[in-house]
Order: C-alpha cells, then structure tokens, then sequence
C-alpha cells in the first residue's frame, strides 16, 4: 500500500487491522503524496459511519461514539439471551451459519472492535491512531448465568465499543456491557451493527446495519470507488481530510485508564447463605464509599442450592470496584468468582 501511495495512486481499502496498526504512517503517507485514502468498509461496513463523521457531523463537537460493531460477537450474545445458550454452544451455531471463522479469536476477544473503535476515535476527536490505548476485554470468559440475571434486571449484555471525550482525556474501550433493554442499542440483535453518536449540536444519532457479508462490504468499497472518483481532480488542500480534521489539527489526546474514569458497575455473586449475604454485601459496599442504584437477591438459574446476589452500582472508580470484588472473593459464603461488568448510560 505505501508503495501505490508513494508511486500517487489513490488507495481505497476495507482492511481495518492494517490500518488500525500501521495507520499513523499510511495516513501520513497519503497526506505527503496527495492521495486520497477511503476506508468506509473497514469499520462497521454497510454503515457509512465515517462519512457521518468526517462530513455530516463536521459542525458538531463529538461527545462520545457507542458502538455495537461486531457481527460475530452480536451474533452470539443474542443466541445466549434468547436461548440459554452457553458461549461455547453459541460460538458453535455462529461457526456453523458462516457468522464466525474457524478461528473466532479477533472476533471474541474484541481486537476486531477494538481496530474499529481506533478509527472511530481519530474521526470523532482529531486523535492519532491509537491501538495500544484501547482497553479490551472479549465475551469468552461471559456467563450465561449472567446473561439471565442482567436480563432480570433490566438490561442486557453487549459488546460495546466506547470512544468517549473528557475534560481529562479519551476513554476508549471495548468490553461486555450492560445496556438499560428499553434503549435503541439493545435492540440491534443477530449479526447486525450499530453505531450511536452524541454530539453538541445534532444531539445523539443512530446508525444501523449490516456490519458482514460481501455485499454489504461491495456497497462500502464502491461508495469508496466513487468518491475517489469525484474528488481526484481536486486539489488535495481542497478535500475532505481523510481522518474529518487537518493534518496540522490532530492531537494526542491522553487516554485514560479504567482506574481514572468513574463508571457504572454490575456486581454478581454466587452465594450459599442467602438470608444474610444480601445485607452484608451491601453494608461492605458502603465501607468501601460504593453507592448502589440497584441491588437484588435472585435465584441462581444454574444451581438451585445457591442465590445469587446481583448489585448495580452508581459510578465508581474501577479500582475500587477491582478491590470489593477481590475482598468479596474471599468471603466464605461466596462460590465461585465473582463477577463484575460494565455499565453504560448511553444518554
């Protein structure tokens, strides 16, 4: 690719890892030789979710981009909420209608999003690519035990990716997460995508759609093809910046770790004595200066002879939580391992 660039031949491209990974040098590249570099497909494929960035938000300041942009994963989420199914039972179904390959690692263990959310990011807030500041965590460890108690509680699970500006830095992330299930990207099941996007003055708007399929991918690369097309005649000072703002505007903003950013949280915990773990959990939190929104004491779906103890928190910092949770493990009544998620208030 460097090599056509350098020889000023335009670029259209839907490989997302490439440029995730090597993208600071090619997009700089294009730049230095007046090319145009398009890679619609490479993000959420039938979605035209850079151009929304790059051109019809481009008054906007961008607060935060959520994104439910992985097929695979979305896939087998949806098979483990609808039909019980344990993750291994689920990957299997994904692997046998063609949803997941042979080997589904990038899939669910969130690098595929996770390159996706990197080029999302650049568009949104002027930041430099940025792989190795996202903080990743896949669906292979989920719970279906989880699946159902969340469900009872009113969410669901998926696999989100948060690319999110504050007035100390970027949050960037792709892990499970819990979604309130009366909210627009809780109902974006199966192998489909969705990205939501807030901003200042165009508020929070939706994008929905294939995220797989050749097709699907055909239609992003010719819409690519086109608008190479159209602007190859212009003078490359003229065009639509290949990452929404000018070279010269971009900025490494710091990106934050999740023991700096306050975030809501999902607590579960297997107990054997029912009658009193309820309270002392809750008494524990409140040592611990974590408030509680929600907590109940439910019957485990897989055990008849335990409870399970689910609590979802107000924001708190994740290293206090990462501290309860290893403090609460250790507690004789508690069987297994504690389970902890993600919560996302995408308002």
């Amino acid at each position: 690719m460097l090599q056509a660039i350098r020889h000023g031949k335009h670029v259209v491209t839907a490989n997302k890892a490439l440029l995730a990974v090597h993208g600071s040098e090619i997009f700089a590249a294009a730049k230095a030789h007046g090319v145009v570099l398009a890679y619609e497909g490479a993000v959420a494929v039938s979605i035209p979710i850079i151009k929304a960035l790059r051109e019809g938000l481009t008054a906007n300041q961008i607060e935060w981009v959520a994104g439910i942009i992985n097929g695979t994963s979305n896939y087998i989420l949806t098979e483990m909420k609808t039909q019980g199914l344990s993750f291994a039972a689920a990957l299997a179904n994904a692997q046998a209608l063609g949803y997941a390959e042979a080997d589904p690692a990038f899939d669910v263990q969130g690098v595929d999003a996770a390159h996706k959310l990197t080029l999302l990011a650049a568009n949104a807030f002027g930041a430099p690519i940025q792989l190795d500041q996202v903080q990743v965590e896949g669906i292979t460890g989920l719970d279906s035990v989880d699946i159902s108690l969340a469900e009872q509680m009113g969410y669901c699970v998926k696999l989100l990716g948060l690319a999110q500006r504050t007035p100390r830095g970027l949050v960037l992330r792709v892990q499970p997460t819990l979604i309130a299930a009366d909210h627009l990207l809780a109902q974006v099941n199966g192998a489909m995508n969705a990205v939501m996007v807030k901003s200042d003055a165009a508020g929070i708007t939706l994008y929905y759609g294939a995220g797989a399929g050749s097709e699907p991918t055909a239609s992003a690369v010719i819409a690519d093809l086109v608008d190479v097309c159209r602007t190859a005649g212009t003078p490359p000072q003229h065009r639509v910046p290949a990452l929404a703002f000018q070279h010269e505007a971009m900025a490494a903003l710091p990106v934050l770790g999740m023991d700096e950013v306050p975030s809501a949280y999902y607590l579960r915990l297997s107990v054997t004595q029912a009658s009193l773990s309820l309270s002392a959990v809750l008494a524990h939190l409140s040592e611990a200066h974590v408030w509680v929104r929600q907590a109940k004491l439910l019957a485990h779906p897989d055990d008849p002879a335990l409870s399970a103890v689910v609590v979802l928190t107000e924001p708190t910092p994740g290293r206090i939580m990462r501290e309860v949770v290893a403090q609460l493990a250790e507690w004789p009544t508690v069987a297994g391992a504690v389970t902890l998620l993600h919560m996302a208030d995408l308002s």
